[in-house]
């Protein structure tokens, strides 16, 4: 990585260490924290108690990881509750409010099917970062978050729909709400598709951003047996303009099984949006003036729907990789070991082919089948970053494509930036 930028790891006593992540990981205009447990860093266990307790103990860690960055709440831009059972969501916002009572954040809500040391509910934020990680240039206090409502898409009491700052905008997950109904939509699992992308349309539609802009798609679906269905709405959606269209661009994507979906719903959408122009009030910047540089290597497994690597501004956004050797559409043989790793290896060549290195990570996703399997996990994971400098995120899933034991997705910083270079 060149010497303009610096990925910035940091860990606070006052939540809980693991060994494999780092609690935040700061590169550029982003602090990237790691999912939290409800776990009492004093004693190393799950707090003591019900949804309630455990809900307290998770956002008393991320408050603390923030705080101990020199950060506040409000400087949350998007958050993530992981459940184990949505029932308990009301137990978990009771908390929440209490952390979010006047700006809120985006918001994704989803039930998965378990969760490291049989956790009820894991919390994960992502935060703006002002000063940003480049040496002798301090911004603090030169950025400000945008966050943009309309009422063309669904209103959600908890969350805000947009919030936009530097050079991304985040969106909140979006049900197959029809925002005039507030209810979600009659229909199969095409119908419900539509209407999220529909959602998602729509408040980009409102902040003057096309559809093309976005760089990263997560859909959440309940039954996997439907995304043939599901991806044949999203390939009317994607690519939406002509000049995307020639170029055959589609953003980098994960797809992940849900337990449960807030509102009964069969699918959600999670979208991560590139902002040209950047968030006031420094110079604004035509909105071409950045690109979106999207690639793609025959040395990592490819899914048709997704572009490997989606590069904008200061990030690189990986698709989520399954342990598929390249050129091949089947699912490596052995055990979990040898699946973790042919994941790993095709992030590692994913991210060596736009010249970064393993280094250059600051955030994984990992989705796996079988909680149990995480030290074997573990093992192979502790050698590619032996460091243990990637935020990260583990949760279980009941099924993941192809029947793989394992997958992978990552955010890697991009020191050199997009055209032009400031």
């Amino acid at each position: 990585m060149t010497k303009d930028n610096a990925v910035l790891a940091r860990n606070t006593q006052e939540a809980p260490i693991d060994k494999f992540a780092s609690q935040s990981v700061a590169f550029s205009h982003y602090n990237n924290l790691s999912a939290q447990l409800p776990i009492d860093p004093q004693t190393g266990e799950l707090a003591a108690g019900g949804i309630k307790e455990q809900a307290e103990q998770a956002f008393k860690n991320v408050a603390a990881i923030v705080q101990s960055i020199d950060h506040v709440m409000s400087d949350v831009v998007r958050l993530t509750i992981f459940v184990k059972d949505l029932r308990d969501l009301d137990a978990v916002d009771a908390v929440y409010k209490n952390y979010f009572a006047g700006y809120l954040p985006t918001r994704t809500v989803v039930a998965v099917d378990a969760l490291p040391l049989d956790a009820l509910v894991q919390v994960e934020a992502l935060l703006s970062n002002g000063e940003g990680t480049i040496p002798d240039a301090p911004q603090a206090g030169d950025l400000i978050k945008l966050t943009n409502h309309t009422e063309n898409a669904p209103a959600d009491a908890l969350s805000s729909q947009i919030v936009a700052f530097s050079h991304y905008t985040n969106l909140s997950a979006q049900l197959p709400i029809d925002p005039e109904s507030g209810r979600v939509v009659a229909g199969d699992i095409k119908v419900q598709t539509a209407q999220c992308l529909k959602n998602i349309k729509a408040i980009l539609t409102s902040v003057d951003v096309p559809v093309d802009d976005i760089v990263k798609i997560t859909i959440f679906v309940k039954d996997l047996s439907q995304m043939k269905a599901v991806d044949e709405v999203y390939k009317t959606f994607f690519p939406d303009s002509a000049i995307a269209r020639t170029v055959n661009y589609v953003p980098a994507r994960t797809v992940a099984v849900a337990s449960d979906l807030p509102m009964g719903a069969d699918v959600q959408i999670e979208a991560v949006v590139s902002y040209g122009d950047g968030t006031p009030p420094q110079a604004v910047e035509d909105r071409h003036g950045l690109i979106l540089e999207a690639n793609n290597t025959k040395d990592a497994w490819k899914c048709p729907m997704a572009t490997q690597t989606v590069a904008f501004s200061h990030y690189n956004n990986l698709a989520a990789q399954l342990p598929i050797a390249p050129n091949t559409d089947d699912i490596v043989s052995g055990g979990v070991k040898a699946q973790t790793e042919r994941c790993l290896k095709n992030i590692k060549a994913v991210i060596e082919s736009v010249d970064h290195l393993m280094e250059d990570t600051v955030k994984i996703n990992i989705f796996v089948k079988d909680l149990a399997d995480m030290d074997a996990v573990n093992e192979v994971y502790q050698t590619f970053f032996p460091e243990g400098t990637p935020a990260r995120r583990v949760v279980g899933v009941g099924e993941l494509p192809k029947g793989a034991l394992i997958q992978m997705d990552a955010i890697v910083g991009n020191a050199e930036g997009t055209p032009p270079l400031a």
